[in-house]
Formats: structure tokens, C-alpha cells, sequence
């Protein structure tokens, strides 16, 4: 069953979130790229976001959820 959630996540990962009172959205532009875009409540939220995307971003990786990984090559 735990299996089952972890699969899942990898195949279904979330696409939007709420943060300082903006609404972020994952869009693909027509050419496959991804970007975020986001709806905010006021200018002082959209200032405060576009405030923390200017300074240093920390991205984790959370060590519970494995993901299956390609096996290395073998050597011959």
C-alpha cells in the first residue's frame, strides 16, 4: 500500500500551490518547457514572492519517496 502512494506521487506530481497569497501554477509552453506562473491577491503579495524568487533558493530531496533509477551501465 505505501508502494502504491509513492507510486503515485512520482506519476501524479502536483502542479499548483498557494504561497505569501499568490497562486502558483506549473504551465508547459507549447514548446515543452516548464515554467511557473503565478496569481496573487494583491501588489504587495506578488512584490513579497517576486522578493524570495530573487534571493537564494534551497531545493531538498526528500529521502522517503524513492524513485526507481536506471541501473548503471554495465562495463564489457
Amino acid at each position: 500500500m505505501v508502494e502504491e502512494r509513492v507510486e503515485e506521487q512520482v506519476l501524479k506530481p502536483k502542479t499548483s500551490f498557494t504561497v505569501c497569497g499568490c497562486k502558483l501554477e506549473v504551465v508547459t509552453d507549447p514548446e515543452g518547457k516548464k515554467h511557473f506562473e503565478a496569481t496573487c491577491q494583491s501588489k504587495g503579495a506578488r512584490d513579497e514572492l517576486a522578493s524570495i524568487f530573487e534571493q537564494e533558493a534551497i531545493l531538498r530531496v526528500n529521502p522517503k519517496v524513492i524513485f526507481e533509477e536506471t541501473p548503471p551501465p554495465v562495463a564489457e
